[in-house]
């Protein structure tokens, strides 16, 4: 049964689902359906009417008003200078066909574009091609553009010459300069240098900005510099000492940060104290709350919160409680989320698609794994090789590997490469029915394609090894990890020390994870190994920092 999650508008998702269609009988409460052992009826059914086309995520032209038939010439051209660009892949090389001198308010809108839509990197070019030109005067507003540009890109280098040259032309030291500085040097993973750049800000000036704070917090935790960030957070909470309050960004940069350090006491006080100040709460706070855990109980929990809040989800809230129940083998509730969120006209990203593909195929689901799928073209989300790896796992997790060799070659012909994750998987699925010629034949695959072994792959092939009662291989493949530069973990030691049987294999076993055979004689845990489980996923873990 579902615990503190409340639906909006799903009582008619599974009465559609399960066919009731007579106005006679009443719909099937959403609650009710969870509340009943899973049956075959529901998942056959389930497929039929799941991820129906919604009317928000349809085509609709755009129409466009102009000022006058001038007023749409200009536009238009513009547009198709905008494009020419994009396509080119270099401001400079269209811009400096024209051969004369160009329209201020041209350069002016191209750079604003291109800055809104975060391309620095042509924002960058078009003013280092502007100081070349005679016919622009390349004032303080453009030094402090460039210097931004070079500091969303992290080059520091670039960044600190433009800072150079700033202080020779005789400007005055800035906020924006000494900040894009700063901004510089974290992205560049230089921490030291930015935390040197902030220290000589507070001693010396320009005062720090609120966005100065919010860099510098986002520098101290992604350089795992945690004490200074919690010493400056602190000094931001001290009314008599800081110029400043600390805003719901900071509050959410520490909030991330204590959910990196994996202290979530600190972490809840930290969204307790937002409270107490007066700080507005937004989705992304409960979104950095909900990333936290890992029991669907208690996500769905934070969700409901958010709920009461009067706060609406966004695609990122119904991603984590649908990883959640995905995790948690709860593929139904996966679903009604899913159908929740289209319902509520919020448009499924790439990484809301695979993880509710992911919820499938974790429990080897094929017919709904490939409605997701169909569903992602549907609806314009492209499937990646992420996707295209998950639905591989929903094959192999339901024991076909006919099915997943077929779609494997649909993943080549559709032009795909082929991952470590990729070959992973299909290595995993013949370990998993003991078929050690085409695990073998698939890991020689991945190794002529120049492909690194990763830990997991290790792991799957020293166990199959061992559960066909070859000791003597599972050992060399064990070793196989250390010699490759992949250090076996806490998982491989454990299963290799579980595939010993005999007194000699736990002694060969014990000397090589480095314990004494009278330590590790049946006394420790092994645990139990599913490659399932394996997060080699990137797309599928949940990396959403709700720091922005």
């Amino acid at each position: 049964m579902m615990i503190g999650y409340t639906p909006l508008r799903n009582d008619t998702i599974f009465a559609k689902a399960l066919d009731l269609r007579d106005s006679t009988i009443n719909p099937v409460p959403f609650r009710s359906v969870f509340a009943k052992p899973k049956s075959t009826v529901v998942r056959t059914l389930e497929v039929v009417s799941m991820l129906a086309p919604r009317k928000f995520m349809q085509r609709r032209k755009k129409i466009e008003v102009f000022r006058d038939a001038a007023d749409e010439a200009e536009q238009r051209k513009w547009r198709r200078m905008m494009k020419e660009i994009e396509e080119v892949g270099s401001a400079v090389s269209v811009l400096s066909t024209k051969n004369q001198a160009l329209p201020r308010d041209l350069v002016l809108g191209t750079l604003v574009r291109f800055k809104q839509l975060k391309k620095w990197s042509l924002v960058s070019e078009i003013l280092e091609w502007l100081q070349t030109q005679p016919w622009w005067d390349f004032s303080e507003m453009d030094f402090l553009m460039l210097v931004t540009a070079y500091g969303k890109q992290g080059d520091f280098n670039k960044a600190e010459r433009v800072f150079g040259d700033m202080h020779k032309k005789g400007y005055s030291p800035s906020v924006i300069s000494h900040t894009a500085l700063m901004e510089a040097y974290g992205k560049g993973k230089q921490y030291n240098k930015a935390e040197s750049v902030f220290r000589r800000m507070l001693s010396s000036g320009p005062e720090p900005s609120a966005l100065t704070y919010q860099l510098i917090l986002k520098i101290f935790v992604e350089g795992n510099k945690f004490k200074e960030a919690e010493e400056t957070f602190e000094t931001l909470l001290d009314d008599e000492k800081s110029p400043l309050k600390p805003d719901q960004k900071m509050f959410h940069m520490m909030i991330y940060m204590y959910r990196k350090a994996g202290n979530y006491e600190k972490a809840r006080k930290i969204f307790g104290l937002m409270r107490e100040r007066g700080v507005p709460q937004s989705t992304v706070t409960y979104n950095s709350l909900m990333s936290f855990e890992t029991n669907y109980k208690e996500v769905s929990k934070t969700y409901d919160q958010m709920q009461r809040a009067g706060l609406r989800p966004d695609v990122v809230s119904y991603a984590l409680l649908i990883n959640a129940y995905g995790k948690a083998r709860r593929e139904e509730e996966a679903l009604a989320v899913f159908e929740e969120m289209l319902d509520a006209g919020v448009r499924p990203t790439h990484k809301a698609y695979n993880i509710l593909l992911d919820a499938f195929a974790i429990s080897g689901m094929v017919d709904q794994a490939r409605t997701v799928f169909k569903s992602m073209r549907r609806d314009r989300c492209t499937p990646d090789i992420c996707s295209y790896t998950t639905m591989l796992s929903a094959y192999v997790n339901a024991s076909d590997m006919e099915g997943a060799e077929k779609f494997f070659r649909r993943l080549k012909q559709d032009g795909f490469e082929p991952n470590v994750v990729t070959y992973g998987t299909l290595i995993k699925g013949y370990a998993k029915i003991s078929n050690l010629e085409k695990m073998m034949e698939k890991y020689e695959e991945m190794q002529v394609h120049g492909i690194k072994a990763n830990q997991a792959i290790y792991t799957a092939i020293m166990d199959a090894y061992g559960k066909n009662k070859d000791f003597g291989s599972a050992v060399f493949w064990f070793k196989e990890m250390g010699f490759c530069g992949v250090p076996p973990d806490r998982k491989a030691t454990n299963i290799l020390l579980s595939l010993a049987k005999t007194e000699a294999e736990k002694e060969e076993a014990n000397l090589l994870v480095g314990y004494s055979s009278k330590y590790s004689n049946g006394q420790m845990d092994n645990g139990s190994f599913k490659c399932a489980d394996e997060d080699d996923d990137e797309d599928n873990s949940n990396d959403d920092d709700e720091v922005e």
